[in-house]
């Protein structure tokens, strides 16, 4: 074996701590719970790949080309993301990017800078699913790329890398895409009949209809009206609008929750005529940033309404500032490893939809964030309090074994276990579902090992605790 190339390895106890007493605990916890079927409620994998259930055509396209985290850390290093064959404005298919660049090349530059990854989550990630998934003993590296590349591609011709298969085999019971208002769910319907139709269900966007600052806004708002039948220019039937897409998502696409990604928390409570001229402006295009925010705000209020009346669970995902930049967006478009977190502020912000809906025990609201300052000061306290109001788990940039212990260190003493939703890999990334599930049920159990060793809960607790945060809160939260 060459000097260059290191063994891979994943030790038994990683994630454990150090303390040899926390360690022997936390073994315990792990192994009733590193088992039990994944459930993964909230992410954004192709629905195709699971009504097609086509093999997968190479390791680039797979591991590489649809996952930001890998390709914004390579673009971070001055590698373009044409030369990883992402593709661009016009250009026509998916994968079009990667036809005009081989994809044996792609990989390459992958392998050749795979040490920028080390201390990463993706790096974690990765690791496991090489080992795991796909059997090498040595770590990446420029030296074996060919041989990484032919070997995952030969596995992944075969019947038992179909993605079907690979949902057995990653004991995934239930997965979650999410799709835009507009969409028309073709995959999630082409599924409605077979044995796969509780197994892979969608969740209801709607950032393309009702986020104002996007460019193509008033066009989504036409095509809305011409999906619905409604006259969404006026506000009444705008909503009504809405309320028709919701419907649908949940009938062909078995929807139990809806997908909120606003730039900040803020809510309102106008009144009918404030809401029509906010509308009037939105279409026109002559609303400034802060009327749009408003537009933004008014419509989470109105759509917690609508998850009164459907039962849809409400996920809200502000704090990221979306496509920082702007000649990235401009040639590549949107999700290209540009979103930066930005400080959020939740008290003041959802004041108003919860003066009119927080004490109602019928709405459900899933609150994530990325300023991690917000978890003991705001977030806590406030679903510690409101029985509408729970803590999704450390989300996107704080998705990590630190990430994760932070979340808990801050929010159980206020928020309890209780008040959170257990774990949502939120990913792209198809293969590496296992390894993220497995690192937070280590996390999970690492945490609970230590109030047990610090004699703040027994074990019997812990353990009751270790299958609610991997198993149980995250079915009940989502209604599944």
């Amino acid at each position: 074996m060459s000097k260059n190339i290191q063994k891979l390895t994943l030790h038994p106890d990683r994630l454990f701590s150090s303390d040899d007493k926390v360690i022997e605990v936390a073994r315990k916890l792990y192994e009733k719970v590193k088992d039990l079927p994944i459930i993964s409620p909230h992410g954004h994998t192709d629905p195709s790949w699971f009504a097609d259930n086509n093999n997968f055509e190479n390791a680039a396209d797979l591991l590489i080309r649809p996952d930001h985290y890998v390709f914004r850390m390579l673009y971070s290093q001055g590698i373009s993301l044409e030369s990883l064959g992402i593709p661009q404005h016009g250009e026509k298919g998916d994968l079009a990017g990667s036809r005009q660049v081989d994809p044996q090349s792609i990989w390459q530059i992958f392998a050749d800078n795979y040490h920028l990854f080390a201390g990463t989550p993706s790096g974690y990630w990765l690791d496991a699913t090489f080992s795991n998934v796909f059997g090498f003993t040595d770590k990446l590296c420029n030296e074996n790329a060919t041989e990484y590349y032919n070997e995952i591609n030969k596995q992944l011709a075969t019947p038992e890398f179909k993605p079907h298969a690979l949902m057995d085999r990653f004991n995934i019971e239930l997965i979650a895409t999410t799709e835009g208002a507009l969409d028309q769910l073709p995959h999630h319907r082409k599924l409605k009949d077979s044995a796969f139709a509780k197994r892979v269900i969608t969740s209801f966007r709607p950032d393309d209809v009702v986020d104002a600052s996007r460019e193509d806004f008033k066009q989504n708002v036409a095509k809305l009206a011409e999906l619905t039948g409604e006259d969404t220019s006026d506000w009444h039937g705008y909503l009504a609008a809405i309320r028709q897409r919701r419907a649908y998502f949940k009938e062909h696409g078995r929807a139990t929750a809806t997908d909120h990604g606003h730039p900040t928390a803020l809510t309102a409570n106008l009144n009918e005529q404030q809401c029509q001229a906010l509308l009037d402006k939105a279409l026109a295009g002559t609303a400034t940033e802060t009327e749009q925010e408003l537009f933004r705000g008014q419509l989470l209020t109105e759509l917690a309404g609508m998850s009164i009346e459907d039962g849809l669970v409400m996920q809200i995902h502000p704090g990221a500032h979306r496509n920082h930049n702007q000649g990235l967006f401009e040639r590549y478009g949107r999700d290209k490893g540009a979103d930066i977190p930005s400080q959020t502020e939740y008290v003041n912000a959802l004041k108003p939809l919860l003066a009119k809906y927080g004490n109602d025990p019928r709405l459900d609201i899933i609150l994530f964030t990325l300023d991690e300052t917000t978890y003991s000061r705001e977030l806590a306290p406030l679903a510690g309090h409101y029985p509408s109001l729970k803590l999704g788990p450390a989300w996107w940039f704080h998705d990590s074994p630190a990430g994760m212990l932070r979340f808990r260190q801050q929010t159980t003493e206020t928020a309890g276990f209780y008040n959170t939703v257990g774990f949502n890999d939120d990913t792209r990334a198809f293969l590496s579902i296992p390894a993220r599930h497995d690192v937070a049920r280590r996390v999970d159990c690492r945490y609970l090992a230590e109030l047990v060793t610090n004699h703040q809960i027994t074990l019997g607790e812990a353990h009751t605790l270790a299958y609610e945060l991997t198993y149980g809160l995250v079915k009940q939260a989502y209604k599944l």
